[in-house]
């Protein structure tokens, strides 16, 4: 793997690279506050030359976005907003703030996604379709594509892209933590083999087109060992399905005899891996350790957490992010506003964690990753975009004031991201002048 220094990577709009802190651990770089521009207004801290601003405040959790060839955004709402699950939105006049809004949706929850004319929306059970016949705002009741996903209380959501020939890829996350014989239960072994993994826990295709499909009936399971690979993205250039999974959870309150209260926080990584058809990542059997650089037999399975699994069972990540920063979006930049250096290059939104105590919560940022047209990683990711949590330093992810979630970029080459804390969407724009 290439690999050309921080420093080199960003020097083009100068970015003077620094560890900042907390969100700088394991080698995941920052920008320094010298070199970042904070916005006054939003408090978000990005490079120098780029502009982070307020496209609309929709008073609800906004989960993932898609945006139409004029500039309409489709938001999916994390929890419906007064019965209706989908906002539209339009920026008339051109002043980057949306000024237009509707809503609409008798389901939803997190996918959504513009293709061959429908726009695609996802429950944690269904995924139909609106046929948008030349309106923003679709009318009537969507066609149902695909039905039947397992009812599960963790992981449910249904995340969808597409490859442009007539294939739909759908994440369906693991119904558990590490698949327990006895759930999240300390010292509980796991189940051998792991059930979940024959409807859940991978990547399921299925043809876009096509409606009345059933999970479980219809589509092939195209990747699996997944646990919740929420952050997925199609790369165009690269042609190939590209993810990054949540992490597994509770290493020391599971096994506190092989692991303690530091390396729980850190461990395991955020895997980031290109999928092929079969790919097998690991889960549960296994996890990557990013600070050892090593793949672990996890404690279910007869790890102690030092226990490398090295019969080439599963790959190794491409790259990798500190443990539960919660990847909830991918999305491979496609525009061509942004310096020469963000092209063919992959964003991801970190939701932030939950389970880091007594230890700081971190993630609550967007990372980069430099990649060429390949799909190959060509630098260390780096951190580009942060303050969304509101503090420099917090104990709850209650207390955070936003949480950044999902991600789509306009026709005009900006960067839209959604929180789904306070239900904000920002548009980033490069603008050196």
């Amino acid at each position: 793997m290439k690999r050309t220094g921080l420093t080199a990577v960003f020097a083009s709009i100068a970015l003077a690279l620094s560890p900042a802190g907390a969100d700088a651990s394991d080698g995941i770089q920052d920008h320094s506050a010298e070199s970042g521009t904070v916005n006054a207004d939003t408090g978000i801290r990005v490079p120098a030359g780029f502009t982070a601003t307020v496209f609309a405040e929709l008073s609800a959790p906004v989960r993932h976005m898609a945006i139409g060839e004029d500039g309409t955004v489709y938001a999916s709402f994390y929890k419906a907003k007064a019965g209706e699950w989908v906002a539209v939105l339009k920026d008339q006049d051109g002043d980057g703030v949306s000024d237009s809004t509707a809503h609409f949706g008798s389901f939803g929850g997190t996918g959504i996604a513009l293709y061959d004319d429908y726009l695609y929306v996802s429950s944690d059970t269904v995924i139909g379709r609106y046929k948008l016949d030349g309106s923003p705002v679709p009318e009537g009741e969507p066609e149902i594509i695909v039905s039947g996903f397992p009812a599960q209380n963790q992981h449910a959501t249904k995340p969808m892209v597409f490859d442009g020939k007539g294939h739909m890829y759908v994440t369906v996350g693991a119904p558990s933590n590490a698949c327990q014989e006895r759930a999240r239960t300390p010292g509980s072994p796991g189940l051998m083999p792991c059930p979940q993994l024959d409807l859940q826990a991978g990547i399921w295709r299925f043809d876009a087109q096509k409606p009345g499909q059933v999970h479980g009936e219809d589509g092939t399971r195209y990747a699996t060992g997944i646990r919740n690979g929420l952050a997925l993205d199609w790369n165009g250039a690269a042609d190939a399905l590209y993810v990054i999974s949540h992490g597994r959870d509770q290493l020391n309150q599971l096994f506190p005899q092989y692991y303690t209260v530091e390396q729980s926080a850190e461990l395991p990584a955020e895997e980031f891996h290109r999928v092929d058809e079969g790919s097998d990542l690991g889960w549960p059997y296994s996890y990557w350790n990013h600070i050892e650089k090593a793949r672990i037999k996890a404690p279910e399975y007869g790890g102690d957490g030092t226990k490398q699994v090295d019969d080439g069972s599963y790959p190794d990540p491409l790259t990798a992010f500190p443990g539960h920063w919660a990847p909830n979006d991918l999305l491979f930049y496609s525009g061509t506003t942004f310096p020469e250096l963000f092209h063919n290059g992959a964003f991801i939104a970190f939701h932030g964690s939950w389970n880091r105590a007594p230890l700081p919560q971190q993630g609550y940022n967007i990372a980069f990753i430099p990649m060429d047209k390949d799909g190959t990683v060509t630098g260390d990711p780096v951190i580009f975009a942060d303050h969304f949590k509101g503090m420099d330093v917090l104990s709850s992810p209650r207390a955070a004031k936003h949480r950044p979630t999902g991600l789509a970029v306009g026709p005009d080459g900006a960067l839209y991201v959604a929180d789904d804390a306070a239900g904000y969407i920002w548009k980033i724009r490069y603008d050196p002048r």
